[in-house]
């Protein structure tokens, strides 16, 4: 039996996605296909524009064969801790040969050089990253910067990336994490094997080019039609062209009932909750420095909504995304404190399905044999499986689950299932 992995948000599935899992199965040679993807939040610190139920019907439809869920510290976090996070399910899993992952680079040996440094991280790389930090640029922009500057000085005669590619390489999305995923991979001593197919399409591109376009482009639609003065069906067919039929069947069903969702729907929720703690140390949430967090106390009585918080505090330290992800983690109560636990734990200490393939049966029976991870198939079987801190993490995602039900109840009318009652999709 040999089984690929693939690390997702499907935010929403498009016919790149359909296309990464067909492409995945095919160079791997793989029987069965996992997915980690992330719940009803998502990387860029935002909720996902669809439930996490939506979106794995879409990918168990298109080929997936499995998928698990990314806990939502992970799927919320910086580029490290979410590739992390989810390389340490498909690792502790025992079962998966490969992780395939969409890169702009297509090259593994050049995003595997970059990543042998980041996870070695010799000393003149880390000082020159603190001089660029204190310089005052953002970490993604020091690092970047002092990886070009180590390597001009002490690359090796064979580092396989010329130097003129390094700073394209680190600066495009799906390398960043694509490299990230390597690095998780070389720091556990992890066996699964790491694999990369190219991404032709520009991950922030909100231009719709069909066959392949961008998820953003897709949530630029449905933002712009669903407020503006055309019917929201419009956003559909605009899209229909970008997206395979399955996905299309599924989102057309629920969209203006249960779909989309945007940030500023919870923006009612978060200047509560930043008023509530307007006397707290709010840089006891992750991603909260001293300064970002004076910079949103400032904006207490200024800014009324989700995305006015992030275009008040945006400057050249901060970037829309690190801002959003530090918002999103004091919304959702994730703190330092946590991740300092997890990380002494081993990261996830479960692994828990949204739905499988009836198909998947042995992959199943073999996870369950091989898994260093409970299973978790129902919640109610939860807490005699879990250790005290899977618990909590555990915790942490069914109140963050509770926010956006409730936001699709207030905004749609749609009441979902909560997370006790809603079982694992399966399709034959």
């Amino acid at each position: 039996m040999r089984v690929v992995g693939l690390i997702t948000e499907y935010n929403p599935f498009h016919s790149g996605h359909s296309y990464h899992i067909r492409k995945a199965k095919e160079v791997t040679g793989a029987d069965y296909g996992i997915v980690v993807m992330t719940g009803h939040y998502v990387q860029r610190g935002e909720p996902a524009c669809m439930d996490k139920y939506l979106r794995t019907d879409i990918a168990l439809r298109s080929g997936a064969d499995l998928v698990l869920e990314l806990p939502v510290p992970f799927a919320t976090g910086s580029a490290e801790y979410f590739a992390t996070g989810a390389v340490s399910i498909l690792d502790n899993l025992g079962v998966v040969d490969f992780l395939c992952f969409g890169s702009e680079s297509g090259d593994l040996s050049h995003l595997s050089a970059v990543a042998s440094v980041f996870a070695d991280e010799p000393e003149p790389f880390s000082r020159l990253v603190r001089q660029y930090l204190a310089e005052g640029s953002s970490y993604p922009a020091a690092r970047g910067q002092a990886l070009t500057a180590y390597l001009a000085e002490y690359a090796p005669e064979d580092f396989p990336a010329p130097m003129e590619k390094i700073l394209p390489l680190i600066s495009a999305p799906n390398n960043i994490l694509g490299i990230e995923y390597i690095k998780a991979l070389s720091r556990r001593g992890s066996a699964i094997r790491p694999v990369t197919v190219s991404r032709s399409s520009d991950y922030l591109s909100k231009t719709l080019s069909a066959p392949f376009c961008s998820s953003s482009a897709i949530r630029h639609v449905f933002q712009t039609r669903s407020s503006g003065s055309q019917p929201m069906t419009q956003a559909m067919k605009t899209i229909r062209s970008c997206v395979p039929k399955e996905a299309y069947a599924v989102m057309s069903e629920n969209f203006g009932s249960r779909l989309p969702i945007f940030a500023d729907d919870f923006s009612s929720m978060l200047l509560y909750k930043l008023l509530s703690a307007r006397n707290s140390d709010l840089t006891d949430y992750l991603d909260v420095s001293a300064d970002l967090e004076n910079r949103i106390k400032r904006q207490l009585t200024e800014t009324a909504s989700f995305s006015g918080f992030i275009d008040a505090i945006k400057c050249r330290q901060y970037t829309r995304t690190r801002i959003s992800r530090a918002l999103l983690h004091i919304l959702l109560d994730i703190k330092v404190e946590d991740f300092v636990r997890y990380k002494e734990s081993g990261f996830v200490p479960y692994a828990r399905v949204l739905g499988f393939r009836k198909s998947a049966a042995p992959l199943l029976k073999s996870i369950k044999h091989n898994s260093s991870l409970p299973l978790l198939t129902k919640l109610a079987d939860a807490e005699r499986k879990l250790t005290p801190m899977g618990a909590d993490m555990l915790s942490q995602e069914i109140f963050a689950a509770g926010l956006y039900q409730s936001v699709v109840f207030h905004k749609y009318g749609c009441r979902m299932k909560n997370e006790y009652t809603h079982g694992v999709i399966t399709l034959d």
